[in-house]
């Protein structure tokens, strides 16, 4: 068994974090972030995004459509954007379109968006329809790790309008489990909260393999926990109250329970 202990500071880490009005984030460190594509498109991500992005274009040739818009922002470019929308746009629009400094997932370096390629394309708002090769990037996008951030009819829970542009990244498989059931990350974070570590864990398959997801309550202090070193896992805060434990094994899917 492998001994880890888990601390506070844990919660604000991983690709699970939650960035939204109510839960901000610092700033984060630049060392894992590369280009998302050509340097000359200035847009950076961290490197496994960027690693998973890239099979996913390659098979559905992507890129020959779709072009980079805008990755990993420091606070300080967020809070020009939002100056500059102020200005140009107006409160309205820019609170339901441009995150708060401090609050905006291009802080992370895990949020892209994407817009189809032309001549002119609007930095705030690209166009990403829902059709051609950009709906085939959003129906293939769960299965390397991406979800849609922001859906229509899901204003009142993410507090911004709808964006069919903005893309996060949170991994496998938690990505596939928030398309399946239709969540945003606000719900899935929640819902999460219902399968305890070490007693009743979220147990999905995908592709054959079984994945344990749970959560652990991080309030003030540091946890030990025991994971089975023989099994791959990763963890990662929610950037609220403590962390997700993901826990996959090898063994085929008879005789376990599908509570997908």
């Amino acid at each position: 068994m492998n001994r880890m202990l888990l601390k506070r500071e844990d919660v604000y880490k991983g690709n699970l974090i939650l960035v939204n009005k109510k839960y901000g984030c610092g700033e984060f460190g630049k060392e894992d972030l590369i280009p998302v594509r050509e340097e000359r498109y200035g847009v950076l991500l961290r490197q496994r995004a960027v690693v998973l992005l890239a099979s996913l274009m390659e098979e559905i040739r992507g890129w020959n459509g779709i072009v980079p818009v805008s990755g990993f922002r420091s606070i300080q470019e967020q809070q020009k954007i939002w100056d500059g929308s102020l200005l140009e746009n107006g409160k309205e629009f820019t609170e339901k379109f441009v995150a708060l400094p401090g609050h905006s997932e291009h802080q992370t370096g895990l949020a892209i968006d994407l817009g189809v390629k032309m001549k002119k394309i609007d930095f705030i708002c690209p166009a990403f329809p829902y059709s051609g090769i950009c709906q085939t990037f959003r129906e293939r996008a769960a299965d390397y790790g991406f979800v849609e951030r922001y859906p229509k009819g899901k204003e009142d829970i993410t507090g911004i309008g709808h964006e069919p542009w903005h893309f996060r990244y949170v991994g496998v498989p938690h990505a596939a489990v928030m398309a399946q059931k239709e969540l945003t990350l606000e719900e899935y974070v929640d819902f999460l909260k219902g399968y305890a570590f070490g007693e009743n864990p979220f147990v999905y398959e995908q592709k054959g393999r079984w994945v344990e997801i749970s959560y652990l309550p991080l309030p003030d202090e540091s946890r030990e926990i025991l994971l089975d070193d023989r099994r791959p896992y990763s963890i990662s805060g929610n950037n609220m109250d403590g962390c997700i434990i993901t826990q996959w094994e090898s063994k085929t899917a008879s005789g376990r329970r599908n509570s997908a």
